[in-house]
């Protein structure tokens, strides 16, 4: 299972039949679809972490109508760029991969320029770890996991992708390879603007600024920009998917709720960091 190590004492996985075991005997199963849980219960803040199966199938429709194709897009070529230039099989960890709809466009295009690779994916939520592993993705694994405790071999990754997840520098670090690259996805000021206006009496940019974080040194910024129109059951799944969805007052999820068509503007920034060693 490449990538992946024991939870409980850091052995390497390998995959012994229905399941993945390390050299000490810790035995973890693999379900039908593909993935393993390795999410320890003393990890666990609540009886099902992370996004809930709503939020999830919400968010699977929204992705794979489109809506976001030009993030996939631009994912996709970066880390084609990172592959060109290493030369060997590209290592690649999603810490946050949510359904795995940006790992589809990854691996498509890899595939379709020839350039070797393998993809390790993780996620809190299983029902979206499941929903990863259906799709069946050439040489990736998945797995139930926290980014703050992350089950991956040290030094393993060449890139770590980290697209609107919890931030865990530490175990980011630790996980890429000397000289890796994070690419951490963050929104522009007017991503979604259309949505909140629709939402607040009182609209509000997205905070956008530069972060330093200890044990990297940025690499660059891309952005990517676009407007898109949502209509009919799509409006209420892109409002699911969002923060917004557990904060928003109730005349404004009320007013969401009445549209049949929404125009917004999205845009995301991918910040580039370098490892520091």
């Amino acid at each position: 299972m490449s990538g992946f190590v024991c939870p409980v004492c850091g052995g390497r996985l390998t995959d012994a039949g229905s399941a993945v075991r390390c050299p000490a005997g810790h035995s973890f199963d693999r379900a039908k679809e593909g993935y393993v849980n390795l999410l320890l219960v003393s990890r666990m803040h609540s009886k099902i972490p992370g996004d809930s199966k709503e939020m999830v199938a919400a968010r699977n429709r929204f992705l794979n109508g489109g809506g976001y194709a030009p993030f996939a897009a631009e994912l996709a070529r970066l880390c084609a760029e990172l592959a060109r230039k290493k030369g060997g099989v590209l290592h690649i960890l999603d810490a946050g991969c949510g359904e795995g709809y940006y790992d589809g466009a990854i691996c498509a295009e890899l595939e379709r320029q020839g350039l070797p690779f393998r993809l390790a994916g993780f996620d809190i939520s299983k029902a979206a770890v499941r929903l990863a592993a259906k799709r069946k993705l050439p040489n990736a694994a998945f797995a139930v996991a926290s980014s703050f405790a992350a089950p991956v071999e040290s030094g393993w990754a060449d890139v770590v992708l980290n697209i609107f997840s919890p931030f865990a520098g530490e175990e980011f670090r630790r996980c890429l390879a000397p000289g890796g690259r994070l690419i951490y996805a963050v929104p522009t000021a007017e991503h979604l603007m259309g949505l909140k206006d629709v939402l607040y009496d009182e609209p509000y940019e997205n905070p956008c600024q530069q972060v330093d974080y200890p044990g990297f040194s940025p690499a660059g910024e891309t952005r990517v920009e676009d407007r898109i129109t949502v209509e009919g059951q799509a409006i209420g799944d892109l409002f699911a998917m969002t923060p917004y969805y557990w904060k928003t007052p109730a005349e404004g999820s009320a007013r969401l709720a009445r549209l049949e068509r929404l125009e917004t503007p999205i845009g995301f920034r991918f910040l580039l960091y370098d490892r520091q060693d």
